[in-house]
């Protein structure tokens, strides 16, 4: 983009779309070395973001996140599990409850995978000064809030 370029609404849908599409395009990339599927991804950083907030997650959570079925997380749970990415683990807090764990191996893998990408976003954002920082942060929280919104109203045509 050119520097007095208008971002208008259109602008920042279309830039929106093409964040979208690089990033599940590197997200693919993965999926792919790894053999595992997109769900497992998503349900791997819905697990990591509950324990960085920690907060424990539960497999009805977990599936109430990514949309699916008690029967389709059970699935994706053992598939993880057998591939020794998540374990499943009596709550200390109230041992009737399971909480899901992300295993060192699975953070690990992608850490290292995923490390390029975090060192050119780095590096693109270096020279943002801290206004410009906090201008992007609130664009991308009341984005993310704004597609969360219109995910709850979606009904199927």
């Amino acid at each position: 983009m050119a520097d007095g370029q208008r971002f208008d609404d259109e602008v920042l849908i279309s830039l929106l779309r093409r964040l979208t599409v690089e990033s599940d395009r590197f997200a693919e990339m993965f999926a792919e070395v790894h053999g595992v599927h997109r769900t497992d991804m998503n349900a791997l950083a819905v697990i990591m973001d509950a324990a960085k907030a920690g907060t424990p997650l539960s497999p009805t959570a977990l599936a109430a996140a990514l949309n699916l079925s008690n029967s389709a997380t059970t699935s994706l749970l053992d598939r993880l599990e057998r591939a020794g990415h998540v374990e499943r683990i009596r709550s200390a807090r109230d041992r009737r409850k399971i909480e899901l764990r992300m295993r060192d191996q699975a953070r690990e893998l992608g850490i290292a995978f995923f490390a390029p990408l975090r060192q050119e976003l780095l590096a693109a954002w270096r020279d943002l000064p801290d206004d410009h920082r906090a201008v992007i942060g609130r664009f991308l929280t009341t984005t993310i809030d704004a597609t969360v919104t219109a995910r709850g109203r979606f009904v199927e045509p």
